[in-house]
């Protein structure tokens, strides 16, 4: 088989071990059950305690023509006449925003029942209902998953990721995560989270599925012999790697075996790029585009479009024009895209397609909260993740799901791998939970949030980690209920950007705003030229300081439609803000149609 730079291989360490499917029963997991509601003494009232249930308050509602409904005064005075008549400790608290009145029932610790206090306001005839003030938990009750607690990157509080109480917001429901990688293996753990993906390889040495593209996204082992893949290469076994990228997504979760997903309630599509020896940058920009709902020629529209791409995949040098605009084509169609740094110890502007525009590059950490000894780094890595690194220990490493085949598929297991493409999903993942906490989110958002709310990281990074160690609940609670989206200023007033001429300016004015602009600027730009490599574009703020968006460079492709953030807390938020065009080179003309700010 012939062997070319371009191929491109997984981001996966060598140090991988096996791990047989463990068989310790599952944890018990209590669920608090409801007692069920006795009939009322009086039928116009209700009644949800239970008369031999312990409670230290109760939740009064009055008919709405009774005194005590209106009157503070009237309702202490019934939980004296209350209180009377029980030999009980009742005391008036306060009123709800819904009018009921709020009952102490004191702190006796031999009280064992309220049924005496409940029946006296049953039998009230001025009472609507009465309930017991009920003490609520956190509803992300340590999944049942029988290897959960090996999964330390879930929720280790050194350098976990703070997974456990995103779920009390979402799960990923709503949400699939296109996985671009080497396809799916059956797996139980997996299977039930698994949509229709394609295998977009092209080329037969590289598939080992004996055919070309097709509907079927199966892995069938991406093997190879020693030389195989490059004078020096040694052999290697099938890694199975797409599948244990999908199990840190979204592996089933509460079903008494393996291991939990981050987004478990997502789905996943696998998109079959990577083969023997790796794939080509050909079948990655098609299965890019087609993940993200774009045309791809000979293949049917894709009914399953994901809103996350995870390419936990990587090979050296600049990121193409070609990957570029694939990746640029997704991200306009609102398809947040993450990609793994890369695992050579380097700096990450030498790895494609992380350091490509418009993508999440995540870095690795390890169980310290350090940077992983293999992880890529530099100004361009946006976040770091948990990536394992099993040098000292393989429990130390990221548990997922997996096969025990070394050539074809065999039984499904559970291993530890470690690497940049394990850090990955746990990113992909945390993009899930916030596109389901709030479906309006725009992937410059997603991205924006996710390192606007990263924790300083526990350990060390020497090169640049990006803005910390990600941190799911804290990011999903700054997003839910679109709080993330802020109040937007634009300009629709249509600019000629002359070719190869002077700058020109777009103003907004922002008023109304206090303090000063926030760390994530949202600047939304619509701009169509003809070579877009040709432009500079710079945002003024208001005292004149500039932020540059984008440099010149070597692009041919069209327009400039995108959305750049940018840290502008040290502007006043009002005043008078321009986007600042320039065409540097001769040939080509545009148009700067709108610009937008997003506080």
């Amino acid at each position: 088989m012939r062997t070319s730079p371009e191929l491109r291989r997984k981001l996966i360490s060598v140090a991988v071990v096996s791990a047989a499917l463990l068989t310790a029963a599952p944890a018990s997991v209590a669920v608090a059950q409801e007692s069920a509601p006795r009939p009322a003494a009086v039928p116009a009232a209700l009644t949800e305690a239970a008369p031999g249930a312990p409670a230290e308050r109760l939740i009064v509602g009055y008919k709405s023509g009774a005194a005590e409904a209106k009157s503070n005064k009237a309702a202490a005075a019934d939980a004296e006449t209350k209180a009377e008549k029980t030999g009980e400790d009742v005391d008036f608290q306060r009123r709800l925003g819904t009018g009921a009145a709020l009952v102490e029932l004191g702190t006796d610790p031999t009280r064992t029942s309220v049924a005496d206090v409940v029946a006296q306001y049953e039998a009230d005839p001025q009472v609507a209902y009465v309930v017991p003030d009920r003490l609520n938990k956190p509803t992300a009750v340590t999944p049942n998953d029988t290897d959960y607690s090996k999964q330390w990157d879930l929720f280790e509080s050194t350098a976990g990721m703070n997974v456990p109480a995103a779920w009390d917001t979402t799960t990923g429901s709503g949400v699939t995560v296109a996985v671009i990688d080497t396809g799916y293996v059956t797996h139980s753990d997996l299977a039930a989270n698994i949509v229709g993906g394609y295998d977009f390889i092209s080329d037969t040495a590289v598939s080992v599925d004996g055919n070309g593209r097709d509907s079927n996204p199966a892995d069938p082992g991406d093997w190879y012999n020693a030389n195989e893949c490059g004078q020096g290469i040694p052999a290697s076994g099938s890694s199975w790697h797409g599948t244990h990228v999908a199990g840190t997504i979204a592996a089933a979760t509460n079903n008494g075996k393996g291991v939990a997903g981050i987004a478990y309630g997502a789905k996943i599509s696998p998109v079959r790029v990577l083969g023997k020896c790796g794939g080509y940058d050909s079948d990655i920009i098609d299965a890019i585009t087609w993940a993200s709902g774009g045309t791809v020629s000979g293949v049917p529209a894709n009914t399953n479009v994901a809103k996350v791409i995870n390419m936990s995949l990587g090979g050296g040098g600049a990121c193409s024009t070609a990957t570029q605009s694939a990746i640029t084509g997704a991200v306009n169609r609102g398809t947040s895209v993450v990609v793994a740094a890369g695992n050579e110890n380097q700096n990450v502007s030498n790895s494609s397609p992380a350091n490509c525009n418009n993508v999440i590059s995540v870095a690795a950490t390890n169980r310290a909260g350090s940077r992983a000894s293999y992880s890529n780094y530099g100004s361009l890595v946006d976040i770091s993740a948990p990536g394992g690194e099993t040098r000292t220990s393989t429990a130390n490493g990221i548990l997922s799901t997996l096969n025990s085949g070394t050539k074809t598929p065999s039984s499904e297991n559970y291993a530890y791998y470690q690497g940049t493409s394990m850090a990955t999903p746990h990113v992909a993942g945390l993009a899930a939970l916030m596109k389901s906490a709030n479906s309006a989110l725009t992937p410059a958002q997603i991205e924006s949030a996710i390192k606007a709310n990263a924790r300083t990281l526990p350990g060390t990074c020497s090169g640049g980690c990006g803005a910390g160690l990600a941190d799911a609940a804290k990011t999903v609670q700054a997003v839910k209920g679109g709080t993330s989206t802020g109040t937007t200023f634009s300009s629709t007033t249509a600019v000629a950007v002359p070719d190869n001429g002077a700058a020109i300016e777009s103003p907004i004015s922002v008023t109304g705003r206090s303090g000063n602009a926030p760390s994530a600027l949202q600047v939304g730009v619509d701009i169509t030229h003809t070579y877009r490599g040709d432009l500079v574009i710079d945002l003024v703020a208001p005292d004149g300081s500039t932020y540059r968006l984008k440099s010149a460079a070597s692009d041919s492709a069209d327009d400039v439609k995108t959305t750049y953030t940018v840290n502008a807390s040290s502007e006043n938020a009002n005043g008078t803000w321009k986007l600042r065009v320039q065409d540097t080179a001769a040939q080509d003309t545009g148009t700067l149609n709108s610009w937008k700010l997003t506080f």
